[in-house]
């Protein structure tokens, strides 16, 4: 059965997801450790749950969704993927940095992209990928049935939805993402956001101000 982990880090305080089930491989979903200090509590995360990491993802390229990926990509030997919409993102990250007086690292992890075709397999474990853009460019979002679990990066929140003034950001395609890709999904689905507490479809459908 699918179990999921989340460590919160950075001064964006995002949530960085480790998804692991009984083989004890894991998908590390949006790193976003900063400091050695987050590396270290990282690390030592993953020791203590004996897991093995063999994918390494990213919801969307937003600053504080990838500051560890060249950490966990090199630390692991893993290729970042990501959609390729958020290439020029990611590229970009360095120069958003200095804007927020943050040094970021230039990508340094090989790249393979993913599309809703694919399927996330590790272990015994799937997960069905959801084209969801509006928050960015071309986010995606990582849907596991078996478990009811769904991994939405910063498309919706518990009683709000992802910013859209951000470069790449249009709030009609948001809401039009969040209603084909995340309303259709059933109500005892639990959503695991980018920032703040998990909700599901169903508190959301009922009482989300925005989706009203």
């Amino acid at each position: 059965m699918l179990v999921v982990d989340f460590l919160t880090f950075n001064a964006f305080q995002e949530n960085s997801y480790i998804l692991h089930d009984e083989t004890k491989e894991c998908v590390i979903i949006d790193p976003g450790m900063y400091t050695q200090e987050e590396r270290d509590q990282f690390l030592e995360f993953i020791k203590s749950k004996e897991l093995k990491p063999v994918r390494l993802i990213n919801t969307h390229c937003h600053l504080d969704h990838i500051f560890g990926n060249n950490f966990v990509s090199k630390h692991f030997d893993l290729k970042l993927e990501i959609h390729q919409g958020e290439e020029e993102m990611l590229n970009a990250a360095p120069q958003v940095g200095k804007m927020y007086g943050i040094p970021t690292e230039l990508n340094e992890a090989p790249l393979a992209y993913l599309t809703t075709d694919d399927v996330i397999e590790f272990g015994n474990s799937k997960l069905s990928i959801l084209f969801t853009p509006g928050h960015s460019p071309a986010s995606i979002s990582f849907y596991n049935e078996a478990s009811s679990n769904l991994i939405g990066g910063d498309v919706l929140f518990s009683g709000s939805i992802g910013r859209t003034d951000l470069p790449g950001g249009n709030m009609n395609t948001l809401l039009e993402s969040i209603k084909t890709q995340f309303m259709v999904l059933p109500d005892h689905v639990i959503v695991y956001s980018g920032h703040g507490p998990a909700t599901t479809i169903g508190a959301e459908r009922l009482s989300n101000p925005f989706l009203k």
